[in-house]
């Protein structure tokens, strides 16, 4: 995930709403809607289970291991917080919704304890290896 910010301006309106959660949390969920929306074959609205699914997938392919460590650290602990953050950025004028979203459609999509309890292959073992690394099996 780049190096981003939000303006003073932006920032100060997010904050106007909900203060728990890093600045950082708020970038990542944007960066993991568009992770969400250039698998998709068209770009097209999302539900609060798909997105938090993608914010997991998203977390994981940018910090593997440490993936629930650093969203911890920003005060994402569970799929509602990814709710409360979507809902905070819709009222900061960042994101819109339709008329049946509700925050609760993040409620409980998934335990981050199993989710991110999965097996994970990390994608630097090929980069590494590379097409001229001989075969260690």
């Amino acid at each position: 995930m780049p190096d981003l910010q939000f303006s003073t301006d932006i920032l100060a309106r997010i904050r106007a709403g909900e203060r728990r959660y890093d600045e950082r949390a708020y970038l990542f969920v944007l960066a993991a809607i568009e992770f969400l929306q250039t698998s998709l074959a068209a770009r097209r609205h999302v539900t609060g289970a798909e997105l938090s699914w993608a914010c997991r997938d998203f977390a994981v392919r940018q910090f593997g291991l440490l993936a629930p460590q650093v969203l911890g650290y920003w005060g994402v602990h569970r799929t509602d917080d990814f709710g409360r953050i979507v809902f905070t950025l819709v009222r900061a004028g960042l994101l819109s919704t339709q008329p049946n979203d509700r925050e609760e459609d993040f409620a409980a999509v998934f335990e981050f304890s199993q989710a991110f309890a999965e097996p994970y292959a990390w994608e630097g073992v090929a980069t590494l290896a590379g097409p001229s690394c001989p075969d260690r099996a």
